[in-house]
């Protein structure tokens, strides 16, 4: 039987991400590869879609053809709809029939499988063999929803870049689905083609002269600073965010680099990076603002940047681990303290950044940090981040409550707690809430009457 697999994308990341798993022959041979792209934008009827994006024609050559997910569905969003269950058998021959697929086996590979269009695809091919790949930093936390046992059982493998080595996902562990990393070499190898493909439309430093600073300050490339629209997910407002980036200069000007490169999130508004230019001018930094939405690891390899600064992206990790450059985070700690819900899926991408990579406020820190070796961070890092997960999904990660609470009963500290929170651990019973029995003080007035009292005679 002919077998026809279906990749679905949505951003160019994902695109390169898929390249490399298909240049390292990470899935089986098959007779037709598609590449169904879909554009999430809440104006995608005139916003560009992925098609569009600098250096796609590149990636696209690893498939047999393009087709456009929003177009088979319109007017329906691709991040809404889904297909009434009575409905499926109808979608599914309307698309074997519009795609050419005939009676071939369909395989699909999809992204975030929790939310449409990934699980609509999957419903309308109730038959299909899943595999699922990671875009950034989220696999490493548990899967967002209960999953319908008859998608999740269906799920051969989570392909992903090993972004943080000796760090296991927990994306669909409650399948028993098994984990396989994509080759750094394969993926390095994708993010050089994109770079050569690529334009930009202004020019960048390629090697300035040394700037007027410390001593030790010898920087032959500028800092490259990453935004990432937090305001539009609701993690800060809009003034905050702004301030993130002139912290961002800042912070790197205080180390000494007197060139940088502001890369803001492609959906930002203009507006966002200018209280930064105005920060660089009044510091006397050069800073150049690239609006082209391109990957901020074809920069890495053009520009070999001295530094690069962020929050929380994905961005931080590929520069430290594939690329062996110096990061710093800033931010971190302000977005973990109002992060909400719980068990919200950048959680456990925060932890990463602020447990692993040094503070921008701290330039000892920022220049001696050496990114940590798998031994270090299966024996430092696995257990928090499993910690995190059981606390954010305790009914999928049930079977990892003992490793939470051994993890807890040794490893809540001044440093840990900000990943947490007592109520969080009381509800769930475990170390560092509060016992059962003790429960009523934080509702009853008298307790904490008699602490006022017992804090100022104290004080």
């Amino acid at each position: 039987m002919n077998v026809t697999q279906i990749f679905i994308a949505s951003t160019l990341y994902g695109t390169a991400t898929l390249a490399a798993a298909l240049d390292a022959d990470l899935f089986p041979p098959a007779g037709r590869r598609i590449l169904l792209t879909s554009n999430h934008s809440v104006t995608a009827e005139i916003t560009p879609g992925l098609t569009a994006a600098p250096g796609f024609a590149t990636l696209s050559t690893r498939f047999d053809e393009v087709l456009d997910w929003n177009a088979f569905i319109a007017p329906q969003h691709p991040s809404t709809w889904s297909p009434r269950p009575d409905d499926v058998p109808l979608w599914e021959r309307q698309l074997r029939s519009s795609w050419g697929l005939g009676t071939d086996r369909v395989e699909l590979i999809v992204e975030s499988l929790q939310v449409p269009p990934a699980q609509s695809l999957c419903r309308l091919f109730p038959g299909a063999a899943m595999e699922v790949y990671a875009d950034g930093l989220m696999s490493y936390g548990p899967t967002r929803f209960r999953l319908d046992p008859g998608l999740g059982m269906r799920v051969r493998r989570v392909l992903h870049l090993d972004l943080v080595p000796g760090l296991e996902p927990l994306l669909l562990t409650e399948f028993g689905v098994r984990a396989e990393a994509i080759p750094a070499a394969a993926f390095l190898k994708v993010i050089g083609e994109l770079e050569a493909a690529v334009e930009m439309p202004v020019e960048l430093p390629a090697a300035p002269a040394a700037p007027a600073a410390p001593a030790d300050a010898d920087f032959g490339a500028p800092a490259l600073l990453l935004g990432q629209y937090l305001s539009a997910l609701d993690l800060v407002p809009a003034d905050e965010e702004e301030e993130l980036h002139v912290e961002m200069v800042r912070g790197a000007h205080a180390l000494g680099h007197r060139e940088m490169v502001f890369k803001p999130h492609p959906s930002a508004p203009a507006a966002y990076s200018r209280r930064a230019e105005e920060e660089a001018e009044r510091l006397g930094v050069r800073l150049t603002v690239l609006n082209t939405p391109v990957l901020a690891e074809t920069l890495y390899e053009r520009l070999r940047p001295a530094l690069v600064v962020g929050c929380f992206s994905t961005g931080l990790l590929t520069a430290a681990t594939l690329y062996g450059l110096p990061v710093a985070r800033t931010g971190t700690r302000a977005v973990l303290a109002r992060l909400a819900p719980y068990p919200n899926s950048n959680r456990i991408p925060l932890v990463l950044a602020d447990a692993l990579l040094p503070d921008l406020a701290d330039p000892a820190a920022v220049r001696s940090w050496t990114p940590p070796g798998p031994e270090r961070v299966a024996a430092e890092l696995a257990g928090l981040v499993t910690a995190v997960g059981f606390t954010m999904q305790p009914k999928l990660l049930a079977h990892r409550r003992t490793e939470a609470e051994r993890w807890l009963a040794a490893g809540l500290t001044p440093d840990t707690w900000r990943y947490f929170t007592r109520g969080r651990l009381t509800t769930l019973g475990l170390p560092g809430g509060i016992p059962a029995q003790l429960s009523f003080l934080p509702r009853s007035r008298a307790a904490r009457r008699v602490a006022r009292l017992l804090r100022r005679a104290v004080g």
